[in-house]
């Protein structure tokens, strides 16, 4: 039988993979959660029919969720992960002995217990004893917490269902109030090429910048999300992800990545003409 996946990147476009394996399928008490499997790109899991990882191209979101802020801030101790049931951004944390503790927060505790189960590599770093494992609300969760973290990670679905709230203004104000004063917020930012995508962007933007003195947005090349152009929002209240940052000491870490650099991370802040349009336009207005 010739199974394939399918998501809808737009009204008129679909991406498919070929399913040469259906590992797992479920209803959780939030959302639709299947595990399947690909020749080329090995195993991936989808959230009501949207592709969260593969195997193959997880390492590129993960590097760029983490490294970019890690690069940037000198003294991240405490970080607060919001989503990333996956494990994959709380594993690339870990590689960071400077950390001291991390609270991750993920709504849907049956993510994580299926991405133990078929995803070890990604999730190798959740028993670490640093990280604090949370199945509650993040909304509910950052709002009961100031002056308390260096670093928020937001590492959510797109803005529908269990993920919508985490792209709200009232979430963003609460995650300035979490923050230490020196702190900052990195969030996946969607992606800017199709239309529905670039206004779930843009909203996300103008609200951030109500709350945050330093709003940028970096981009990166993901082969299996919608366009395989996405986007990363990075909002301090002090440092700016360029100038200043002191990449002789994030080198001198001796981290290995599979995406990440330190010229990669300053060329990711060099945005096309359509992109800086687009975040042009909500500070003219408040995208619909």
């Amino acid at each position: 039988m010739d199974r394939w996946f399918t998501e809808q990147h737009s009204k008129t476009i679909r991406f498919s993979i070929q399913i040469s394996k259906i590992l797992y399928q479920t209803q959780t008490p939030f959302q639709k959660l299947e595990v399947f499997e690909n020749e080329e790109l090995g195993r991936f899991f989808a959230l009501d029919d949207y592709l969260m990882i593969t195997e193959k191209d997880e390492f590129i979101y993960h590097d760029m969720i983490v490294h970019v802020p890690m690069a940037t801030h000198p003294h991240v101790k405490k970080v607060l992960v919001i989503g990333a049931g996956d494990g994959g951004t709380v594993r690339e944390l870990c590689r960071y002995v400077s950390i001291d503790h991390i609270d991750m927060v993920e709504i849907d505790e049956e993510v994580v217990k299926a991405c133990r189960t078929y995803f070890p590599k990604s999730t190798v770093s959740l028993d670490d004893p640093r990280v604090h494992l949370y199945f509650m609300d993040g909304l509910k969760f950052v709002a009961e917490h100031q002056d308390d973290y260096d670093l928020i990670i937001v590492d959510s679905t797109d803005p529908f269902s269990v993920g919508e709230g985490l792209f709200t203004d009232a979430f963003y104000k609460d995650c300035f109030e979490a923050l230490k004063a020196d702190g900052i917020l990195v969030n996946q930012h969607e992606s800017p090429f199709y239309e529905h995508y670039r206004k779930n962007m843009q909203r996300a933007h103008q609200r951030i910048t109500k709350h945050f003195p330093i709003a940028k947005v970096y981009q990166v090349f993901i082969p299996t999300y919608a366009s395989g152009h996405w986007l990363f929002g990075f909002a301090s209240k002090v440092y700016d992800p360029i100038h200043g940052v002191d990449f002789k000491r994030w080198e001198a870490l001796n981290l290995k990545t599979g995406y990440y650099n330190p010229a990669v991370h300053v060329a990711a802040f060099a945005l096309p003409n359509y992109v800086a349009d687009a975040l042009k336009e909500t500070h003219e207005h408040d995208p619909v």
